[in-house]
């Protein structure tokens, strides 16, 4: 079930020549962060520019965070995006990505940003029939994509982040060096889809998060800048250096 749509991902670039030299150094996706607030926002115009400039068999990714499904399709398809990364809360709300949205995407692939979560974080979501236990630390995650599936579409691949606070805003959902807990991550039954990991990923350490948690892919943001938002060549390099080892070790 899904498809895994990268192995090592360089998220929160935000200009023409970032994207090259993230491509250069070996991601074979970029992500395009489209939140506002966020420090990596990034505008349609130097977004599909970008895009543009990306040797072929990279994938472009968009990340939204309670976007109306109508604005996503649209700069989706003005910018090129080859995929859509949907980052918000779980549940309906300003800065949320409900069950449904995936449905309501259409074809382009979906990759969902899942976090390590107590059950009660997210009221309002179902219960997941695959789990009964209160120390499941997906239990939410579960919900949202088994809501998913029964509202006619699940997402292609999940990317599991730090955790976020429940009220927080959509600008200050990811990108904030807090490192997931690989341990807790690698106890947790398998949610059945390709799985990435970000949270707080830098060359020091992608290879051991790779290890500890036996992921097929990876993401980072922060880890490989000199400034929000501005790449980093040698940080860059030595990043997909890293993890192409450590996940080739591990395939």
């Amino acid at each position: 079930m899904g498809t895994l749509l990268f192995h090592v991902k360089i998220c929160g670039v935000t200009s023409p020549a970032d994207a090259r030299l993230a491509a250069a150094a070996g991601a074979d996706a970029i992500g395009f962060n489209f939140v506002p607030g966020s420090p990596r926002q990034i505008d349609p115009a130097t977004a599909r520019a970008a895009i543009a400039s990306l040797p072929p068999g990279v994938l472009p990714v968009g990340v939204f965070a309670g976007m109306a499904t109508t604005d996503v399709l649209a700069i989706a398809s003005e910018v090129g995006l080859g995929a859509i990364q949907l980052h918000g809360h779980l549940a309906d709300g300003p800065a949320g990505d409900p069950p449904e949205r995936c449905r309501d995407l259409g074809n382009v692939p979906v990759i969902r940003c899942l976090r390590l979560d107590d059950p009660g974080r997210q009221p309002g979501l179902p219960v997941p029939a695959s789990t009964t236990s209160g120390s499941d630390r997906l239990h939410a995650a579960r919900g949202w994509l088994e809501a998913a599936a029964a509202a006619g579409r699940s997402p292609e691949m999940v990317i599991i982040d730090a955790g976020a606070p429940a009220d927080a805003a959509a600008g200050q959902l990811g990108g904030t060096g807090r490192v997931v807990n690989w341990e807790v991550l690698a106890a947790q039954p398998p949610l059945g889809l390709p799985l990435a990991l970000a949270g707080g990923l830098t060359p020091a350490n992608v290879a051991r998060a790779i290890r500890a948690t036996g992921v097929a892919a990876v993401d980072t943001a922060s880890g490989v800048e000199s400034a929000p938002g501005r790449k980093d060549r040698a940080l860059l390099e030595a990043f997909v250096a890293a993890a192409r080892r450590a996940l080739a070790a591990t395939a």
